[in-house]
């Protein structure tokens, strides 16, 4: 008898949520890694889908096998395909068991691949782009571990300035007053492996554009594995998601044992009239249509738009 092929690969997580596309792998115990190609940024790097290469920087949440095996692999072929060295963030306990990660692969291969492996402590923010910066925030999980938020930071005229005329505003300025001010705004939000705690009630999180947050466990009896794991219940999520502004809240880390449908009623249920702002990255079909209806509303609009453009000769 011919054998049965293997099962296919896992198919990568999508979702375009304007402006942003989210899209990776995420499966608890198995393989974490989200992708934001909008900007250059992955979240963990459990294994390395080849869309990931295209990430500058990877952002490590904390040191489980299945959100780090991947990071090797990920440093090497960036380097293998001529992108440049990688650059890893993660909490300055974990930088020295990293570099002596990749130092081990240099006895291996007998070549070291080029990459930078940087320390971001609790509350501390890194530099993207002039005006992008990511800011660690501590989580409560089993290891040292981080959460992280994409922030955009704008110059804004203070309200007191708002009216006045240029030549004024100019010499205000030279004067050495301070007419603007700075603005956070939160765009992308990565929750990590963690318990609930305050510490997902910050100002970072409650207003970012897009969150993206794990949770574990879905059936009501194992909200004590939950918290013993240091995890996320479903029956957390009822409370975050009316606190949490986010257009968009992506579901990640579910466990291959709970039944994709039975985590999506679940967590219909407990998001109620939020429903359509949360979405499950590994939701296949559900984010298929979705998508297949944004293409064709895309199309529709591009449709009106050219025949609006048209010019009727009068003659």
């Amino acid at each position: 008898m011919v054998p049965k092929p293997p099962p296919r690969e896992g198919q990568l997580g999508f979702l375009y949520l304007p402006p942003y596309r989210i899209q990776g792998v995420s499966v608890a115990g198995e393989e974490a890694v989200v992708h934001v190609p909008e900007l250059d940024i992955a979240f963990d790097v459990g294994l390395c889908p080849r869309p990931i290469l295209t990430a500058g920087t990877v952002c490590i949440s904390h040191a489980h096998m299945d959100h780090i095996a991947g990071l090797p692999y990920w440093l090497s072929q960036r380097f293998f395909q001529k992108l440049g060295a990688g650059r890893v963030l993660c909490h300055p306990m974990l930088v020295k068991p990293l570099e002596a990660m990749m130092g081990a692969w240099v006895e291996l291969e007998r070549q070291k691949t080029p990459h930078e492996i940087i320390g971001v402590a609790p509350d501390s923010d890194f530099q993207l782009r002039p005006n992008l910066f990511v800011r660690a925030i501590e989580v409560d999980h089993s290891p040292p571990s981080l959460g992280f938020v994409v922030l955009e930071r704008r110059s804004k005229l203070r309200e007191e300035f708002c009216g006045l005329p240029q030549d004024r505003l100019r010499e205000l300025r030279v004067s050495g007053t301070e007419i603007t001010k700075t603005l956070e705004i939160p765009l992308v939000a990565y929750t990590g492996d963690t318990k609930i705690g305050p510490f997902l009630l910050r100002d970072e999180f409650v207003n970012a554009h897009t969150i993206v947050t794990e949770c574990t466990f879905f059936e009501p009896e194992h909200q004590e594995r939950a918290r013993i794991g240091s995890h996320l219940h479903i029956e957390d999520l009822r409370s975050l998601i009316q606190t949490w502004k986010a257009p968009n809240i992506v579901v990640v880390h579910v466990s291959r044992r709970t039944n994709m449908s039975y985590a999506r009623e679940k967590l219909a249920e407990v998001a109620g009239e939020h429903a359509g702002r949360v979405h499950l990255l590994m939701d296949h079909r559900t984010n298929r249509l979705r998508y297949e209806q944004q293409v064709a509303l895309d199309l529709e609009k591009n449709s009106q738009h050219r025949s609006e453009d048209v010019v009727v000769d009068p003659k």
